[in-house]
């Protein structure tokens, strides 16, 4: 049986505007283990985005207990969180959020220069080898400028296992890509999951992005349903 890198128990999240409270998430269970590849569906205000940033540590529940990487992230102070999450989580963006005056490499080194607090060899090597690894062995020293979407989403996948990662978080990853090339990133994510033994967890609106993850969490206001 897999390890489990993420337990959310009884996750409750309720914004408060003024005298208005509005509960988002209403009690969410959910366990990832290593190697999973799920996809995260549902309609447009069902509590989707607000669930991935949660699992991602990016914001705090209401109530509830998350678990990440065996660890709770309940005993983490907000001070300690960007080291924690820096070291156990990879986060993919539909629009990659890439530095575009640094180069292909120094983007992907980026999670290792803020451990360590400067350039290793090692980490110059690891990020060479997984950007040779996504077809970009040729464009290691172009600014992220100059790359392609398709090339930018394939330095953010690079980037987001840099630190080997328990799990990585794809928010609509393919959302800005052509269909031929959302199939090249979705193959990307595949091989580093079989390669890396990552766990991805894959926010989509696209039932065929969907249909390629060995399995599909629907939630519909609040709760997961299936």
């Amino acid at each position: 049986m897999n390890e489990i890198v993420l337990r959310a128990r009884q996750i409750v999240k309720t914004f408060h505007d003024g005298e208005l409270d509005t509960q988002v998430l209403k009690g969410i269970d959910l366990e990832i283990a290593a190697g999973d590849f799920l996809a995260l569906m549902g309609p447009s205000g069902s509590g989707k985005s607000t669930l991935m940033a949660i699992l991602g540590t990016l914001l705090r529940p209401t109530s509830g207990t998350l678990e990440v990487a065996g660890k709770s992230t309940h005993e983490v102070a907000d001070a300690a969180l960007t080291g924690f999450r820096n070291r156990h989580l990879g986060f993919v963006f539909q629009f990659h959020h890439l530095l575009p005056d640094f180069t292909a490499r120094e983007n992907v080194m980026f999670p290792a220069l803020a451990h360590h607090g400067r350039e290793t060899a090692q980490a110059r090597q690891r990020a060479t080898a997984l950007l040779q690894r996504v077809g970009l062995g040729h464009r290691l020293d172009y600014k992220a400028s100059k790359l392609s979407g398709g090339q930018k989403q394939r330095v953010a996948l690079a980037r987001a296992v840099m630190m080997k990662p328990e799990l990585v978080l794809a928010d609509e990853p393919t959302g800005n890509l052509d269909r031929e090339t959302a199939g090249e990133v979705m193959a990307l994510l595949q091989e580093m999951r079989a390669s890396e033994g990552t766990a991805f967890l894959i926010s989509t609106h696209d039932p065929q992005i969907a249909a390629r993850c060995d399995r599909v969490i629907q939630i519909v206001d609040g709760r997961i349903q299936s």
